[in-house]
């Protein structure tokens, strides 16, 4: 198989995988005089380009290859999958990467694989391509490489060596999920996998931190941005608490970068445990909704989702619906709030709080203020007082206040075109001529 054709494949098969964000690494600067280096995660010569969806496409995105020994029911590179396998060499990888770099495509690369062999083998595979570029070719662009919680520790240590960010994907948020519909994987071990990659990254930043040491004997920085994990949403029965609460987990425990959360998507030939649809696309955005306030606003996991509303709303943000059902902490005085609860009031984010506690201290805000810092009053203003506007009490009661909210009605769209339509006159005469009457 050529080149060309084993790219279309594996390019293809690695677009399930949403965690390719190259946010959050150092620079590894390739300019200076007489730098025979070649790349850059930023600066002139990066092609930065996003998806509609926000999901970042300025990486060459491939799997090494699709053949894998696993099974799992919800992918459709899986053992007993019938479809076109094709296979990278780490040489092929190599090439692809520089030369898709020398034409400005990307800005870096994101690899996975399929298990072949087994999972030592594969790991070994991976950090090859990352040591070749970083080593041979002296690279210094952005490398993400997904890796395998059954490898070994020490190969997973030496991914971290080369790459900027690492992850393994979770893929399901209960072992009972994994035990049905991914029987190969375990919980156990990608914790324990994770948990040796944030201790790893730990001591790395410690013996950096070193002042004793000379700058030329630090050890080079290791997963410079962190690591990071997927899970898939839909293709099992876990509701959104529980996805919440194994996300709020995997951050508190291991420091994770990010949660990714990738709608389930129906494969060709698929097993019949899995749903026949996927979920609504909503619900994974309101699931990311609901994880940048756990990571940025405060938020507790039973704030959010808990036993009495384990899903999202769909129909409104989770901040939004979260003070609807707490309309007694409401309206909150602009000018007097601490940051905490300015952050509880829906429309208004980090940024603009920021400015509210910097403005207030000059001066008692007034609505036209809030404008002027960048707030959106649509949603707050029934939330919050100022200077010279209190709401209606009446407006934080009854079911008026979610109404106001909800996305207008949409006409539904009648086809009254009758399959049985009459024929017109021409093509009545038409017919006549072909003897179609």
């Amino acid at each position: 198989m050529d080149l060309k054709n084993k790219l279309s494949i594996l390019a293809d098969a690695a677009k399930y995988d949403a965690s390719c964000a190259s946010s959050g690494t150092d620079k590894r600067d390739s300019s200076g005089k007489n730098s025979k280096a070649l790349g850059s995660s930023g600066g002139a010569g990066i092609c930065h380009s996003y998806a509609p969806d926000g999901r970042c496409i300025s990486l060459l995105k491939i799997l090494l290859t699709n053949a894998c020994i696993y099974d799992c029911h919800y992918c459709i590179n899986r053992r007993s999958s019938d479809t076109p396998r094709a296979r990278f060499t780490p040489q092929e990888v190599v090439k692809l990467t520089l030369n898709f770099y020398k034409r400005n495509y990307i800005e870096g690369l994101f690899l996975s694989s399929g298990i072949i062999r087994n999972p030592d083998y594969t790991m070994e595979q991976v950090v090859e391509i990352a040591r070749s570029l970083r080593v041979d070719h002296q690279f210094r662009g952005y490398i993400h490489l997904k890796t395998i919680p059954e490898a070994s520790q020490e190969l997973i240590e030496a991914a971290g060596k080369y790459a900027d960010r690492i992850s393994i994907n979770i893929e399901l948020p209960t072992q009972k999920s994994l035990e049905t519909l991914a029987p190969e994987k375990n919980l156990r071990r990608t914790r324990q996998a994770m948990g040796g990659i944030r201790l790893r990254i730990e001591e790395n930043k410690e013996a950096r931190r070193d002042k004793t040491v000379s700058r030329a004997s630090k050890p080079a920085a290791f997963s410079p941005a962190g690591q990071s994990t997927q899970m898939i949403i839909g293709a099992d029965e876990a509701n959104d608490h529980e996805i919440l609460h194994r996300s709020n987990d995997l951050y508190s425990s291991y420091k994770l970068r990010r949660v990714y959360y990738s709608a389930y998507s129906p494969i060709p030939d698929s097993s019949p445990i899995l749903p026949a649809k996927s979920p609504p696309l909503i619900r994974e955005h309101r699931l990311y909704q609901a994880d940048w306030l756990l990571r940025f606003y405060g938020y507790s996991v039973g704030e959010i989702a808990n036993a009495e509303h384990p899903t999202l709303d769909l129909e409104m943000d989770p901040k939004l619906s979260w003070a609807l059902r707490n309309r007694t902490l409401f309206p909150v005085d602009i000018n007097r709030a601490p940051k905490d609860t300015l952050l509880r009031i829906p429309g208004i984010g980090v940024r603009s709080v920021q400015r509210i506690l910097t403005s207030r201290r000059h001066h008692a805000l007034r609505l036209q203020d809030l404008q002027t810092l960048g707030v959106s009053l649509k949603k707050c203003r029934p939330f919050l007082t100022t200077l010279d506007y209190h709401p209606a009490p009446s407006l934080l009661e009854g079911d008026q206040l979610r109404r106001l909210f909800l996305p207008p009605p949409a006409q539904l769209e009648l086809d009254f075109a009758s399959k049985t339509e009459p024929k017109t006159t021409p093509e009545i005469a038409k017919s006549a001529a072909t003897g179609e009457l």
